[in-house]
């Protein structure tokens, strides 16, 4: 850094010349001649799921002030302008898709189809986390009302944004579906992929440093403690070494399951309706119904070629 008059010299010049450089180098090296599509945007999105939330709870996630009589007004409004936001994101992915790909598609067209899949679950939605809210309060003594589980529960701050991002994952939309359930991530400390399939009467009790991978499948009315992870035991490559995309590795927790702190279930093994998985549990085999696992029940499991989520 030098001083020029007054002035700071940061050798920003220099700084935008190398900055360009790596930028041209990277396109060259991805074969890419032009600037790529613009993704969508974080901010934008995150703006779209507080105001999802307003919408489907308006009298406590809503304005303040809302009457009776306006509530009606305030859902219509906010949902307007919300999916028209939730459009351009939507055709911002599916133009950065395509243009991997190498495609030419209408990602207007499609990305105004997937919207309009997307708000005709709302109900369904608004359901499954009103059944959600209703396992939170049931399953922990400290709940003393389903109003505190909805402003106040980490893990129901991450299933609503689960709950949205799984329908939009499933719609075609992954990016934006993953980027929902990052925002939640960041908030939370649960870490839910958007492709995990949950059914209704979900709970993740504290919740932080949770973990559910891509393919897990979990039935009704199960709950999960903090730091469990449902994750894979190995990953498969192809003939090249390449991760092998989208194969089935992670856990299918049957209904009426609880799994306490810090169990670590993985692989594609099946736990069992009924089931009791006790703390800190590293458990790689499948376990039958109404099984109660406990450490000194656990059975070591050697890793092959690594493990993880």
């Amino acid at each position: 850094m030098t001083v020029v008059g007054n002035q700071y010299d940061w050798g920003i010049k220099t700084l935008v010349s190398e900055l360009r450089e790596i930028r041209e180098q990277s396109l060259e090296q991805r074969q890419r001649r032009h600037q790529p599509p613009k993704l969508p945007s974080r901010n934008i999105i995150a703006e779209i799921i507080e105001n999802l939330g307003a919408v489907l709870f308006p009298n406590r996630l809503g304005q303040p002030d809302l009457k009776d009589e306006g509530i009606d007004y305030f859902v219509g409004h906010t949902l307007d302008s919300l999916l028209r936001q939730l459009h351009q994101q939507l055709a911002l992915e599916l133009n950065f898709i395509a243009e991997q790909q190498g495609l030419c598609v209408d990602a207007k067209g499609q990305a105004a189809e997937i919207t309009r899949q997307f708000a005709a679950t709302l109900p369904t939605i608004r359901r499954l986390i009103d059944s959600d809210i209703q396992a939170a309060y049931e399953g922990d003594p400290a709940a003393r009302c389903a109003d505190e589980v909805l402003v106040c529960y980490p893990g129901i701050v991450a299933v609503i944004h689960h709950r949205i991002a799984h329908v939009l994952y499933q719609a075609g939309a992954p990016l934006v579906a993953r980027i929902i359930a990052e925002i939640a991530h960041s908030a939370t400390g649960i870490d839910i992929h958007p492709g995990a399939q949950i059914a209704d009467s979900f709970f993740i009790d504290h919740g932080t440093g949770v973990v559910i991978g891509e393919t897990a499948i979990i039935g009704r009315n199960v709950r999960l403690y903090q730091a469990v992870t449902l994750g894979a035991k190995r990953f498969a490559k192809d003939d090249n070494g390449m991760l092998v995309k989208g194969n089935a590795r992670h856990p299918i927790v049957e209904d009426d399951v609880v799994i306490y702190a810090g169990a670590t279930i993985l692989g594609r093994i099946t736990i069992g309706r009924g089931s009791t998985i006790g703390g800190n549990v590293w458990l790689t085999n499948s376990v039958p119904e109404g099984s109660h696992i406990s450490q000194a029940q656990s059975k070591s499991a050697m890793f092959v070629s690594g493990a993880g989520i």
